[in-house]
């Protein structure tokens, strides 16, 4: 439309402003960022609490072992659609019903009479606590501007690195000065504080609840496709090492099971209009390769928690609290290193600093290949796991800054869910590693030991115990 002369023309409209909480960002930082390190503590916490369970419980070791496999196949299973489901129910009260089944579930866990009941809740945690991760890290994404999102991340790393250091050692502590009961006990105050304050503090920003508005369809086949899949796999790889892996007609009908059901779950919501994990996200060239580096970080840490802690348990004699405190430096060097890498990420592109994390960590652990053997001392053993963990501090922070880069504001829960899937198939992938290159070095070192007679070397020396 023309206007007449001498009448000035409509200035455009200012773009809206963006979207901030009602609180302070970083109150809401810490109450997520509690209910997410209760949930990555359970992770851990009760693997050394397996031997007291089946005793108590007239279970076997190897049935005991089903506590820690139920919790992680519904875990897996939830993970990567809780931005489906946050877009389903909304993202505060999906929040707030993961909060409350964990809670909940954990108190069940801590009273079953007998495994069966013990598992059945297991079960309902895990499935409870598979939405907690990417949920705190997608409120995070939104309660922060962009240019604050590394230091906000930084917090939310520092659950997800410290909780499965501690919880072996907590959970050794916990079983036993009072019993195995209460590493589950403990969840109730926690989760009913944080169920509090999610409910005061945490609201769904205004494009969350539009979507909700819009409505979203339910895709029966890939839940399906996805339950089966992703169980088979998480199963795989808790069990496969008892069960020799392909020796196992178990195992193998389980790996058949899960590759056609996971292929097919790709194709399927690559090409469905209102998918339950959004696999086309992995177009975007960052967000795929973000995804690749958190899987390899989420092997290469629970690969070194694991291993460490069991070389000086099985062969050097370490106490659980002893090797517990052998991996607290590498925690101690995490909480300091975790706020400037999050400032850093400010100020310089996330590639330089991801490139220098990864160099770090090959460095740290070419030098524990090297000097972890039969004779190391304490204080050796604590420097080369603060060595392995400065590399993990580099890497957490930038990747996941990584992983939103163009992504648009509406798919944060979805990039959340699946990174944080991404991270925990890592780990599950590094835990039966680690133990198949132990169960190897292991033989090696018996057949060694048949075939050659002790001579004065560094391998074979003897040592005291601590």
């Amino acid at each position: 439309m023309s206007t007449s002369p001498g009448t000035a023309a409509t200035p455009p409209a200012p773009p809206p402003e963006p979207w901030r909480p009602k609180y302070n960002p970083w109150l809401i930082g810490v109450v997520v960022a509690m209910a997410a390190f209760m949930e990555v503590l359970d992770t851990s916490i009760a693997n050394v609490a397996l031997p007291y369970i089946a005793g108590n419980l007239g279970a076997s070791n190897d049935e005991s072992t089903w506590v820690l496999t139920s919790y992680l196949v519904s875990n897996a299973i939830v993970l990567p659609i809780s931005g489906w489901l946050a877009g389903l129910f909304g993202r505060k009260r999906f929040f707030m019903v993961c909060i409350f089944l964990f809670t909940l579930a954990s108190v069940f866990c801590g009273s079953a009479a007998n495994l069966g009941m013990l598992l059945l809740f297991r079960i309902i945690q895990g499935a409870g606590g598979g939405g907690l991760q990417p949920m705190a890290q997608a409120i995070l994404a939104d309660v922060f501007p962009p240019q604050k999102r590394g230091v906000a991340f930084a917090l939310y790393g520092i659950t997800a690195i410290m909780a499965p250091t501690i919880g072996p050692t907590l959970g050794g502590w916990i079983t036993d000065n009072y019993s195995w009961r209460w590493i589950f006990f403990i969840n109730l105050p926690v989760g009913i504080l944080a169920m509090f304050l999610v409910m005061r503090l945490v609201e769904d920003p205004p494009f969350l609840r539009r979507s909700m508005r819009g409505g979203v369809g339910v895709d029966y086949i890939g839940i399906s496709l996805l339950a089966l899949g992703v169980g088979a796999l998480q199963v795989v790889l808790d069990k496969g090492q008892e069960d020799d892996w392909f020796g196992s007609r178990f195992i193998t009908d389980l790996v058949i099971v899960s590759a056609v059901c996971l292929i097919a779950l790709v194709i399927w919501e690559w090409h469905h209009k209102t998918p339950i994990i959004e696999v086309r996200l992995f177009k975007n060239f960052n967000f795929a390769a973000a995804n690749v580096m958190m899987f390899l970080f989420g092997v290469l840490l629970f690969s070194s928690l694991v291993m460490m802690p069991q070389f000086l348990q099985t062969v050097l004699g370490y106490t659980a609290e002893n090797a517990g405190l052998v991996l607290s430096g590498g925690g101690l060097v995490v909480l300091i290193e975790m706020p400037i890498i999050g400032i850093l990420t400010g100020k310089y592109p996330a590639k330089y600093i991801i490139a220098t994390g990864w160099v770090a960590l090959a460095f740290g652990m070419y030098v524990s290949t090297v000097q972890l053997d039969t004779l190391i001392s304490f204080r050796s053993a604590a420097v080369l796991r603060v060595m392995q963990a400065f590399g993990l501090g580099l890497l957490f922070v930038p990747i996941t800054l990584a992983g939103y880069i163009g992504m648009p504001a509406e798919k944060s829960n979805s990039v959340a869910g699946i990174i944080n899937f991404m991270r925990n198939i890592g780990s599950s992938v590094g835990t039966p590693w680690s133990r198949h290159c132990w169960r190897g070095a292991r033989k090696f070192t018996s057949w060694c030991c048949r075939s050659t007679p002790l001579r004065s070397t560094r391998l074979f020396r003897t040592r005291s115990k601590p």
